[in-house]
């Protein structure tokens, strides 16, 4: 479909932490895309968009998000590949998508990935293995490797925006931990998906994604492992979202991930905090969610951040992420956007600082306008790497 601004390729929304895809039951009551602002993918279809809302593990690994995501958009089983699935001790292969989520996507038809939060993340993986592949996956299944592995196909995707997400990484995972909050965490997910996962209910309304470990059913089989071996397996493998928003793990990541030279990058960073009146401590400002104020409040109290930014730029956040993580991988380069720039693929371009909160990038007690006027500026935005 062509939209009135001239968008040829398909928009694809991924969700971040804990989130959720359009074909989820609990996406009918709120949209994760849009939240109380109205459902974003349908905004854009009406203005003549194609638009898609995928849905991947909300608690796994951006590798494993990724190998779900390349599923889903061209219709086939999930191959976590044998090499990472034989280190992390679950299995290759997951569900399987019968139906593309794009046509024929190729480097004809490309398509324009978006992420919010640990989307981001995802979307960079996915990206990044298009490109570049991984030579261990090669090496372990040789002819039988996944065409994901294989790289090759950076010029796929248009261009990549992430919106609010930890490129680097996030203070709120050095808070929960602080808190004593990661095994709480993680142990309400186990127990969710282990009791929901082993019934005819699995996926309706949330769906974790965790057959790999067998806490969950494979759709239409029955195909679980022990409750106890497969929490221990998955608590032990570090092949989760906590572990990977850490700074161990998003190091790896970004260690691992190459920037194509293919691809236009945008990134969205947002604040919910500003000085106090004497300038010497950050006060939690233009939040939405109460939740999210509370949070913020206690970021601009950790001291544990990145060493690049200036002192108290450092814990500038938006309730969930710190706003200089959120800027561009520390080791990618990168430009700071304006409106009269050229844009060029293989580099970020960092978008001015919006003041929000995590949630209000998604529409989340947002003014409507304020969230439609937000994502058409951004298929402006992307209308100028189509031509």
């Amino acid at each position: 479909m062509n939209c009135e601004k001239n968008l040829r390729y398909p928009l694809i929304f991924v969700h971040g932490m804990f989130g959720w895809g359009e074909h989820e039951g609990i996406n009918n009551y709120i949209p994760y895309w849009g939240a109380t602002s109205g459902n974003i993918t349908e905004y854009m279809e009406e203005l003549g968009c194609e638009a898609h809302a995928a849905s991947v593990g909300p608690v796994s690994s951006a590798w494993d998000r990724a190998c779900e995501l390349y599923a889903q958009l061209v219709g086939t089983t999930v191959d976590y590949g044998k090499a990472h699935s034989e280190e992390r001790k679950h299995k290759q292969f997951g569900r399987k998508y019968d139906k593309p989520l794009i046509e024929s996507w190729s480097a004809e038809n490309k398509i324009h990935l978006i992420g919010h939060s640990f989307g981001g993340t995802t979307i960079r993986m996915l990206a990044h293995l298009l490109t570049h592949g991984a030579p261990e996956e090669i090496e372990a299944s040789g002819d039988e490797v996944s065409p994901l592995f294989k790289g090759g196909h950076g010029d796929w995707i248009a261009s990549l925006t992430a919106i609010c997400s930890p490129l680097n990484g996030t203070l709120a995972h050095d808070t929960v931990e602080r808190f004593n909050l990661k095994m709480l965490l993680r142990y309400g997910v186990y127990l969710y998906t282990g009791a929901l996962g082993r019934t005819p209910l699995n996926g309706t309304f949330i769906d974790f994604h965790l057959e790999q470990y067998g806490l969950s059913n494979t759709p239409g089989q029955k195909d679980t492992a022990p409750f106890i071996d497969a929490v221990k397996r998955l608590d032990a493998s570090n092949d989760q979202v906590e572990y990977d928003m850490g700074p161990e793990g998003s190091k790896a990541i970004n260690d691992r991930i190459e920037i194509s030279p293919e691809i236009f990058y945008f990134s969205f960073p947002y604040n919910a905090v500003k000085e106090s009146k004497n300038g010497k401590r950050l006060v939690p400002s233009n939040t939405k969610f109460p939740f999210l104020t509370l949070t913020s409040a206690i970021l601009t109290k950790d001291v544990k951040s990145h060493t690049e930014a200036p002192e108290l730029e450092k814990l500038y956040n938006d309730g969930l992420v710190d706003t200089f993580s959120a800027t561009h991988p520390h080791d990618e380069p990168f430009c700071q956007w304006e409106e009269t720039d050229e844009i060029k693929p293989g580099i970020w371009h960092v978008m001015p600082i919006t003041q929000g909160d995590h949630g209000s990038a998604i529409g989340l007690f947002e003014k409507k306008d304020v969230t439609h006027k937000f994502y058409k500026d951004l298929i402006d935005l992307l209308q100028k790497t189509e031509k």
